[in-house]
């Protein structure tokens, strides 16, 4: 009954902000609610405060005791969601697949996969010495294991 609760109004306040999403959602057996989100177009302290008050200011202390944790995915956390992917174009990407892992620029979000782009040095095809090769690279998402956004100072 508490966690349908907790879920409709995290659900309503979602609606009511279509430019920030869901990344992650629980309540464990002491009523500690979790909540992770994100947005389109990055996420500030007053988004997360807009999400911690549509739960917190609906539900009533008297009935359940609980705590609320609202929070940005952070910098440094794998994507997870299409909409992260499509928020972070031209942002180097380290994506790891069943078979490789690939450092380039992110370059392109489909609903379908996306498209890294990176350089490397190669041997001439005829004579001593290298040449620098543009390569491309489409992974669809349910190949990726895990996808960081690099960040570089």
């Amino acid at each position: 009954m508490f966690k349908t609760k907790v879920t409709e109004l995290l659900d309503t306040a979602l609606i009511e902000r279509p430019d920030l999403f869901l990344i992650d959602f629980s309540i464990n057996t002491e009523n500690h609610i979790k909540v992770i989100v994100d947005g389109d177009n990055g996420l500030l302290v007053e988004d997360c405060m807009f999400i911690s008050r549509a739960i917190e200011h609906n539900l009533d202390r008297e009935e359940e005791d609980f705590s609320l944790e609202v929070m940005s995915a952070g910098a440094a956390s794998p994507l997870t969601h299409t909409r992260q992917y499509k928020k972070n174009l031209k942002r180097t990407l380290s994506v790891r697949t069943n078979s490789e892992e690939i450092e380039g620029m992110l370059t392109k979000a489909t609903d379908d996969n996306i498209t890294l782009e990176w350089k490397v040095r190669e041997p001439k095809p005829i004579g001593k010495g290298k040449v620098t090769v543009k390569k491309e690279a489409n992974i669809p998402y349910e190949n990726i294991v895990e996808a960081k956004v690099m960040i570089k100072f």
